[in-house]
Parts: C-alpha cells; structure tokens; sequence
C-alpha cells in the first residue's frame, strides 16, 4: 500500500495532503489528554513494531505478496486516534529515510494506512466485540477479523482516490475490483499478525490495551500485569526481532498495490522517489555489501527512527498538556 509518487494526479494527492494533515493534527491534540504516562512507552513500542513487521513481505498469490499495514491494530492497542498518529509516523520515517512511499504520496498513503485502518478497523472491532465473550480471547477474535477487513478498506480508499486521481485510462471498477480481491488475502496475515500482537499485549499488560479496557481482571482471566520495564524489554526485543531476522525472509514479489499497478497497465505513472539514493533508500545500507547485514542495519535504524519519535511526540505533548494545566 506504500504508493509511488505519480500514481494519483497532484490536485487530489494535495486535497489529501489536507485531510491528512487536518485529521493528524486534531488527533494530536486528543492524544495529549488520552495517554497517560503508561501508555506512552506502548506507543513507542507499537511504532516499532509495526515498521519491523512491514518490512517482511509474506505471498498471498502467485507472484504477489503483501504486508502488515498495522493501523487497526495500533488503534486496538492505543484508540484510533492515537494509533493513527503511530502509524503516520511509521509512514513518514518510510518515506524520508527508506524511500519507501513518494513524498507527493504522504497524504493519501497516511489516509490509506493510518486513518482508515485505523478509525474504519476500530468501528468494525467495537461491532464485532458485540458477538465475542467478554474475555480475552473475545478481544483477540475481533482484533483479527477488524484488522482483516481494515485492509480491504484500505484498499477501497485508494480507489476511491482513483476515481476522482487516476494517472492512467483505467476504471475506477476494474482497480477498485483488483485492489479488493488482492487485499482480501492480504487481510488474512494483517488479521493473524495483528490478533497474535494484541494477545501478547493482553497476556503481559492487559491494562494498557485501549479495546479490552472495558473488561475487568475476572475476564481477563485475572492476568498479572509484567513490570513496565519488562514489557519495554520484551517489547523492544520483539521488534528488533522481526527487523534483523523475519524481515531476512521477506519475498521480492510486488505488493498488491504494485501488482494492481502492473497488472491494469499503470505502473509507469510512478515516478523516482526524490531520496531514492539515500543511505537507507530501499532498506538497504548504503557501503555495506553483505545483503544481510546491510538490511539489518537498516531495519535497526528504522526501529529505532519509530520509537524514539513515537516516545518522544507523545511524551512531549503530554508535557505540554501538563504545564498548561498547571497554569
């Protein structure tokens, strides 16, 4: 779902741009009085992970794969409007450091994977929440089947975008029917990834989920909430995981985003990334020859680049919001 810049014509990506913008920025303001001081190292942690896990690419389809998008799992974990926050910075650091998303593409990439995951992936949890046990396990059922459908959303939004965007002589019924279809399969990893991490959550921390803060500890199965540097610890060692050794297994074939594109004759719209020959441009460190060593070095940076930006925005504006209230 990372879009190459070109693939929607400027008046739209800058009528994105703004909605995005506006959006992120009124999230900003509603996350300072909705994290409190045991949240903020969870958003840190859910900022690294989900850059971690996106860098493996696992096969749907022949010839096609497809990765974590991360924005209705985040909101799980944190509210939708935290968790759309989250991943828009997982979004952003991707596009400056990694080259991985067009810079003209930021708006509509971060309505894509942050804000419509988030916040269409959250409705549909608190509606399937209604039909799942009040229990842990209730959680993690619908934490899969939101975050599934999250990314058929997703894939939805973007040819919504088409519609009004395209780049390129292709109906809005035929990429609207080809990004649905790759996308349902694809929802299946979002969903089994996204229910695995909220269930780790829930086993060590079950007070800092934001969806199960409704349950009490009898139905969490009266779970002992781990120390907060043990959750940190495991936290952190559980995205760096996944960036220096899952994502060595990554396939090379295209995304569903890019399959789309090639397959209904739009691909040449993309145009160069303009930091395509940065240092970790394609998450590959430039100097470094060994292939292996090369990617796990970038995903370090990546992992790193995401918590400390997402530790340092929330705490920064929790800060903020406690000296103006002191005021």
């Amino acid at each position: 779902m990372h879009a190459p810049d070109g693939f929607l014509e400027a008046p739209v990506a800058i009528v994105c741009a703004v909605i995005a913008v506006a959006i992120i920025g009124y999230g900003l303001r509603m996350a300072s009085s909705q994290l409190d001081d045991n949240r903020i190292p969870l958003a840190g942690i859910t900022a690294a992970f989900i850059f971690a896990a996106q860098m493996f690419n696992f096969p749907v389809a022949s010839g096609t794969t497809g990765h974590l998008l991360g924005g209705c799992l985040a909101a799980i974990l944190l509210g939708p409007w935290v968790g759309s926050i989250v991943v828009a910075v997982v979004v952003l650091v991707q596009a400056l450091v990694f080259a991985d998303g067009g810079l003209s593409a930021l708006g509509y990439n971060v309505i894509n994977m942050a804000i419509v995951p988030a916040f269409g992936g959250f409705a549909l949890f608190l509606l399937f929440r209604k039909f799942f046990p009040r229990s842990a396990s209730g959680v993690i059922g619908a934490t899969a089947l939101a975050s599934a459908l999250s990314v058929v959303l997703a894939a939805a939004a973007f040819s919504l975008q088409w519609l009004f965007g395209a780049s390129a002589p292709v109906p809005f019924d035929t990429v609207f029917g080809a990004m649905v279809g790759v996308h349902l399969l694809i929802g299946i990893g979002e969903g089994f990834i996204s229910g695995l991490a909220v269930g780790a959550v829930l086993a060590s921390r079950p007070d800092l989920v934001f969806g199960a803060a409704d349950l009490d500890r009898k139905e969490l199965a009266d779970r002992t909430p781990v120390s907060a540097r043990t959750f940190v610890i495991g936290g952190a060692l559980t995205a760096v995981f996944f960036a220096v050794v899952v994502s060595q297994f990554a396939f090379d074939d295209p995304d569903g985003l890019e399959r789309v594109a090639e397959d209904q004759g739009f691909i040449d719209s993309a145009r160069d990334h303009a930091f395509g020959s940065g240092v970790f441009a394609d998450y590959a460190t430039s100097g470094i020859g060994n292939e292996t060593i090369s990617l796990a070095v970038a995903g370090l940076t990546g992992v790193a680049l995401c918590a400390l930006v997402g530790y340092g925005l929330f705490r920064g504006l929790r800060e903020a919001r406690s000296r103006t209230a002191q005021v």
